[in-house]
């Protein structure tokens, strides 16, 4: 039975539109109830730094809009006849029939449907994404799997050395999502690598996903969310991957990452290592560039860290923020839900591996509320605690005059573009905003001010 949980930090399976929309001139056609498209549109795009509906999302997505009619008498026809008017009138690669609820309560079948079309020559995969089913991290695995089931098909691989395909942060649930994929791909590619990014700006579109058997080997950057992905391609086409189990952030974890990926596959280690000298002189530069600042304001600084975030982030900034930055780890909140005892056991031994005092610290919890009630325990009068976590963390903040930094949805008063906290830039990126934000408080601007 579902439990009822305030504020949760993501949505229901169908929200896996996103991750249909993030593959460039791919569209999804939704078999829901009114409102159910826009409504996820709403939560993750408005409500994850106002990223916009982009090439075919928002109020543009094609819905059946199933009523009581559709209720009772089925609403396969329906969506046979809106398919066939979207692949008259939208300009798209890829379309992918996604179920809501309702469709799932009475029996529809988007995955049948979506094949009769395929017999035609459309491309047109289906994807049983009932709200009930799971949340959209669950949604994402089981479109993607329905893509390279469906779309990708049966076929023999032609491997291409240094051709890898890349599985990590969900597109939207991830407000950084895009320039998170972005850093990815330009640390990969320093080292050689072709590189299949799948989603965002940086893809090649269907090109990328017909590509996806000719892999070398797959990554997977993530403690749980990709793996049922990554299993089912070393499955199909034999092909081997790699899982590093948390967003790498900073210099230390960024440089382990690529040593470790360069001894499972053999790669060049003179071109790896140069790579890594040269990423971590100038990483470096910029942080010892810290040093007067962090003399001039050390009174001031936080040190006690709160994180609220989903686990492949939580590990990650904290790691940096722990074993680089030196802020003592008071409180790490894994609110992704994963899906069982053994996951989140495995979330814990990474935890450990990184620091024990990380691991001591982390409570998985979706439940917004029980979240704050735990925040305001721990955090009690100190004035020292920096919150890397959602909008809703503000509440908390305001009280002792703390710190937010802004890390994971819902972020509803932001605009984000191509903002990261992956990899080396993105190490950067947190330090700056990090250190930055303590101006923000109100003692600082008046001292400022008398200056």
């Amino acid at each position: 039975m579902s439990k009822l949980i305030e504020q949760p930090r993501f949505s229901c399976a169908l929200a896996a539109q996103t991750t249909v929309l993030a593959i460039p001139r791919a569209l999804p056609i939704i078999h829901a109830g009114p409102g159910c498209a826009s409504k996820t549109f709403r939560v993750l795009s408005e409500g994850c730094g106002n990223q916009g509906e982009g090439y075919g999302g928002g109020g543009q997505i094609s819905s059946t809009n199933t009523g009581q009619k559709e209720v009772v008498f089925g609403g396969e026809d329906k969506l046979r006849v809106l398919t066939e008017n979207a692949l008259k009138v939208l300009d798209g690669d890829l379309f992918v029939l996604m179920s809501g609820c309702t469709s799932g309560i009475i029996g529809d079948d988007v995955v049948s449907v979506a094949g009769k079309f395929r017999e035609k020559g459309h491309p047109v995969v289906g994807a049983e994404t009932s709200g009930f089913t799971g949340n959209n991290y669950h949604g994402h695995e089981l479109v993607v799997n329905s893509i390279i089931n469906q779309f990708v098909g049966d076929v023999t691989p032609k491997v291409q050395k240094g051709l890898v395909n890349v599985f990590s942060v969900v597109p939207n649930q991830d407000p950084f999502w895009r320039g998170d994929l972005e850093e990815i791909k330009r640390i990969l590619t320093e080292i050689g690598l072709d590189v299949n990014i799948l989603f965002g700006s940086e893809s090649r579109g269907i090109f990328e996903w017909k590509n996806i058997p000719n892999a070398e080997f797959n990554i997977l950057l993530s403690p749980w969310c990709g793996l049922k992905i990554v299993e089912l391609l070393k499955k199909k086409y034999g092909t081997p991957y790699f899982q590093f189990p948390y967003l790498p952030v900073g210099g230390k974890a960024t440089s382990l990452f690529l040593k470790k990926l360069a001894s499972f596959a053999n790669l060049n280690l003179e071109k790896v290592n140069t790579v890594i000298k040269k990423e971590e002189e100038r990483f470096y530069q910029y942080i010892v560039g810290l040093a007067d600042f962090m003399s001039d304001y050390r009174s001031n600084l936080p040190n006690e860290l709160y994180v609220v975030a989903d686990s492949e982030y939580a590990l990650g900034v904290s790691n940096y923020l722990v074993n680089e930055l030196g802020l003592q780890p008071k409180g790490i909140f894994i609110d992704d839900d994963p899906p069982s005892e053994e996951i989140k056991n495995k979330i814990l031994e990474y935890a450990e591996n990184l620091a024990p005092e990380i691991k001591n610290v982390i409570y998985f919890e979706a439940d917004g509320g029980k979240i704050h009630q735990k925040l305001n325990e721990l955090i009690g009068n100190s004035k020292k605690a920096i919150i890397f976590g959602s909008s809703w963390e503000k509440l908390v903040t305001e009280k002792n005059n703390n710190m937010l930094i802004h890390l994971s949805m819902p972020i509803i008063n932001d605009v984000i573009l191509n903002k990261s906290f992956a990899g080396y830039s993105g190490g950067l990126k947190i330090t700056e905003e990090m250190y930055s934000s303590i101006f923000h408080r109100g003692n600082i601007s008046k001292n400022v001010q008398t200056l």
